[in-house]
């Protein structure tokens, strides 16, 4: 086998080299970003994940080195060796390393490259399924190596903090059983027991729990998830979160605090910025009402307003029908963005609101000249017209859009979808702010109509708040659940609960969600008999860790956060999985396909 190195060593990555090392003997190996030959000296630009060097061949000082650095092509892999020195007046002051290049006495080609799909560049302008192809290569460009040396000291400071405050890190099973009561699953049939199969983790949540059981008191790990959903712009079928679970915590304030302490960590090691704590807490009920979700980014204004009352003043059967049918008027007035919108742009809000679930969205535009354009004004009074712009704090210049409904959750998601639409169109806040929260008092319980029965809003393993455990059975859908979700500009980063640790009230849960003995045994027998045995008040939390790099690199692009993503049909299109197999791995397994 041929010693491409020939005995060098590599003493400095690319992007390390400063003025300081004017005079020093180095070697550097990378790819080649870019050359230029000049007739009789020759410039080569020198890439690896640290940074970009440049590196000078001298045809006088050597003719033979010189005559294999021409040869060379973009995204060759090179060894150059040779004396750091000043690049004098041609400093490129865009460059980090730009004071200083490498007078180059020895080159080794370590590997040739053909002409790549497309330029390796920072602002490549080749498309994300081309680039997602050769994903490889995409990722030699530095946003995206950056992204992942970010993400790497992510996790190394997770590590760090969960350390010092006590957790231990263990693995949980990727080959469990499926108790489906949340997305779907993904399977994997076995081998040995034909028919059989397991199911790869939707969380760690059953094992961590028994892990406190267990006795160990405090565990965390950088759990890989599966869940076999829908793709969004922030969801993969396979991801990653941090998981945390803390045995004989007192309430939900103990996991909370531990959880802001590792964010305020994260902020200071990775960005430098200096949080204050604790961060605001925000009832369920409050974000709905206010803000129209329940993961609300108040970077910005754009609040619902009720204006059910003065609605039902009037005689618009609109809101009429809403009102008599149980549900209520809401509205939300975007301040100043009259100027900016044109009707088709009223109109576009109008499908972007019908898209989310509304019958229609009423508008009003109070233009700077007095005028007014609308499509429910004509049909109030005077006194109306005047009580909704009072209520809403509407003036000259403002647009108010109004949804009206018989189903009043819907009202407040639409509208809450709206303001989000409205806030990124027209630019209504400052991109390099950080806006914290915890969303909590979230309701235990929610109706499935398609099912018939009750589902939990989290997960079954939630308690409920003491003051609210009477109602399990007399008015179930009030019950509060000891749930908390942290939410960092607009984005559900993480999210967890105080668990159930009583086996009578867990099995009382069961029943509530509609499950039987045979089902709960069938399902979470092994979880229920470990509660026979004891088990400690506990709680925990997990963060989406790739969602939480998005945010701290700036990227909305789940995809750029993730060394080898999937596209929108949970496809990978570098590997072509998913893919067919062999038929004798299908008859191992027991398998047959059939066509749909």
């Amino acid at each position: 086998m041929t010693d491409f190195l020939n005995g060098a060593k590599r003493t400095h990555m690319c992007g390390a080299l400063r003025g300081t090392d004017i005079g020093a003997r180095v070697t550097v190996m990378g790819f080649v970003a870019k050359s230029r030959n000049l007739g009789n000296l020759m410039f080569i630009d020198v890439r690896d994940r640290t940074g970009v060097v440049q590196v000078a061949f001298d045809d006088s000082s050597n003719a033979d080195v010189f005559a294999k650095a021409t040869t060379v092509r973009g995204e060759y892999v090179v060894c150059c060796s040779g004396v750091v020195r000043s690049r004098g007046a041609n400093v490129n002051k865009t460059m980090p390393t730009g004071e200083v290049e490498i007078l180059a006495d020895d080159l080794k080609i370590l590997s040739e490259a053909e002409t790549t799909p497309f330029v390796i560049a920072d602002d490549v302008k080749a498309s994300e399924t081309l680039r997602l192809k050769y994903r490889y290569l995409d990722l030699r460009r530095k946003p995206l190596q950056d992204i992942l040396v970010m993400r790497d000291k992510i996790t190394r400071t997770v590590r760090n903090y969960m350390a010092d405050h006590d957790f231990l890190e263990i693995e949980t099973p990727f080959l469990g059983k499926s108790t489906p009561e949340g997305a779907r699953d993904y399977l994997v049939p076995s081998r040995i027991h034909h028919g059989e199969f397991y199911a790869l983790p939707q969380s760690p949540q059953l094992y961590k729990q028994l892990l406190m059981i267990a006795g160990m008191d405090r565990y965390y790990q950088i759990a890989r998830c599966f869940r076999d959903e829908d793709l969004r712009a922030n969801r993969q079928p396979e991801f990653s979160q941090i998981d945390m679970e803390m045995s004989y915590v007192e309430n939900s304030e103990d996991v909370m605090q531990i959880a802001e302490g590792l964010v305020k960590k994260l902020w200071k090691d990775c960005l430098g910025i200096e949080l204050t704590k604790p961060f605001r807490r925000i009832p369920y009920s409050e974000a709905m009402d206010r803000w129209g979700s329940d993961k609300p980014d108040t970077r910005y204004g754009l609040e619902l307003v009720d204006v059910t009352d003065i609605a039902a003043t009037t005689e618009f059967s609109v809101f009429r029908s809403a009102i008599d049918g149980g549900g209520c008027v809401r509205a939300i007035n975007a301040k100043g963005l009259c100027s900016s919108m044109t009707r088709k742009d009223v109109d576009t809000c109008a499908d972007f609101a019908k898209s989310c679930g509304a019958k229609g969205l009423a508008y009003a535009m109070l233009k700077e000249d007095g005028s007014v354009t609308s499509s429910f004004f004509k049909f109030l009074t005077e006194e109306q017209i005047s009580a909704i712009k009072q209520r809403t704090n509407a003036d000259k210049g403002d647009v108010i859009f109004v949804v009206a409904d018989a189903d009043g959750t819907l009202v407040r998601t639409v509208l809450g979808s709206l303001r989000v639409y409205l806030a990124d169109k027209y630019s209504l806040y400052d991109k390099s702010k950080f806006d914290f929260l915890w969303v909590v008092d979230f309701p235990l319980l929610e109706y499935d109509k398609e099912e018939g029965r009750y589902v939990a809003v989290h997960h079954p393993f939630t308690s409920a708040k003491v003051v609210d455990i009477p109602l399990l059975d007399s008015d179930p859908l009030k019950v509060r659940a000891n749930a908390y979700d942290m939410v960092i500009n607009g984005q559900e980063a993480g999210g967890g609960s105080i668990r159930i640790h009583d086996c009578k009230m867990q099995s009382k849960i069961f029943s509530l969600l509609g499950l039987t003995q045979e089902q709960i045994v069938d399902k979470f027998g092994f979880f229920v008999d470990a509660f026979k045995y004891g088990a400690p008040p506990h709680g925990g939390l997990a963060f989406g860790l790739d969602r939480l790099v998005m945010i701290i690199t700036g990227t909305d692009n789940i995809k750029d956060v993730i060394a080898f993503p999937k596209v929108q049909n949970a496809s990978c299109l570098m590997t072509g999985a998913p893919s067919q197999v062999d038929p004798k791995q299908l008859a191992e397994l027991a398998l047959e396909i059939e066509e749909k």
